[in-house]
């Protein structure tokens, strides 16, 4: 049966389906001309009865994000909601302290964490839905200086050359990145020697900025800010090498305040296709 569906602009609400019979007869189509009369009949019987299953109500979701990922996040969250009509409120902060919140309750729907680890003890804790995580993003950790001529071809040797005063990176204690420029430094044999200089970040956006503004000549940052359309100081950099920190599994997990919300299992779903995983790799990262 051919039926017409009217929506509600403001809520997106689709009412009761009226049968296109139904409209023609209400508004005295039929006695109008023949041929118009003959175009409408037409359409009766053929045009397939249409059957939605989206929600009568586009609904709202929180999503924790680690800050490495915020950027691509938003660009993605505006094609889900031009696509779906539900709406994202996005929270971010470092992995470590979005885990902390998850387990102290936090109303969050999805977490997008910048390791793995973490969603796999939610899942074991059964404070996610088991068997919804997956990797989403292989991140890459960059060195990058506010100043174009900072750093040369071999980001090492800016490294090495006593001339930093500050090297800013992520708190390796709850920060995955940091935790990586750690391991860096380390496998360099610079971490003694170059620890009294580090300052560090709650989480990867603040050791950005500290680079940024100048108040560390470099630092480790996530590859994806750098790559950020918004960003207007290209500076330099040095992509490092994944075999020097391990490789940077971000995984997705659907929480348990998310297992019947409609609007969080669809961003799970959409995060996988084409169009999301386009974004992600625009932003520097490898795809799983």
């Amino acid at each position: 049966m051919t039926c017409v569906m009217f929506y509600d602009t403001y809520r997106y609400e689709p009412y009761l389906c009226e049968t296109f019979r139904d409209v023609v007869m209400r508004d005295n189509i039929l006695s109008a001309r023949p041929g118009l009369r003959k175009f409408f009949l037409s359409v009766i019987f053929s045009l397939p009865c249409f059957l939605y299953s989206t929600p009568v109500f586009a609904e709202e979701l929180v999503v924790a994000v680690a800050s490495n990922f915020l950027s691509p996040l938003k660009e993605i969250s505006r094609q889900f909601q031009s696509s779906t009509h539900h709406k994202v409120n996005i929270v971010s902060g470092s992995t470590g302290s979005l885990f902390a919140q998850i387990v102290n309750g936090a109303p969050f729907h999805v977490f997008l964490s910048a390791d793995d680890r973490r969603p796999r003890i939610l899942e074991e804790k059964r404070l996610a839905v088991p068997g919804t995580r997956f990797v989403y993003a292989l991140g890459r950790l960059a060195l990058w200086s506010a100043d174009p001529n900072r750093i040369g071809d071999n980001g090492i040797d800016s490294l090495r050359n006593g001339e930093i005063r500050h090297l800013a990176i992520a708190n390796p204690k709850t920060a995955p990145y940091g935790k990586a420029s750690v391991n860096v430094l380390k496998k360099l044999n610079l971490w003694s020697h170059l620890l009294p200089l580090i300052i560090r970040g709650g989480n990867i956006n603040q050791a950005f900025q500290f680079t940024a503004t100048g108040n560390a000549e470099l630092g480790f940052v996530a590859l994806s800010q750098i790559l950020d359309p918004k960003l207007k100081i290209k500076g330099s950099l040095w992509q490092v090498p994944q075999d020097m920190h391990g490789r940077l599994e971000q995984s997705a997990i659907l929480l348990q305040k998310g297992r019947s919300h409609v609007g969080a299992k669809a961003l799970m779903k959409f995060l996988q296709g084409e169009q999301a995983r386009q974004t992600i790799k625009k932003y520097g990262y490898d795809l799983f």
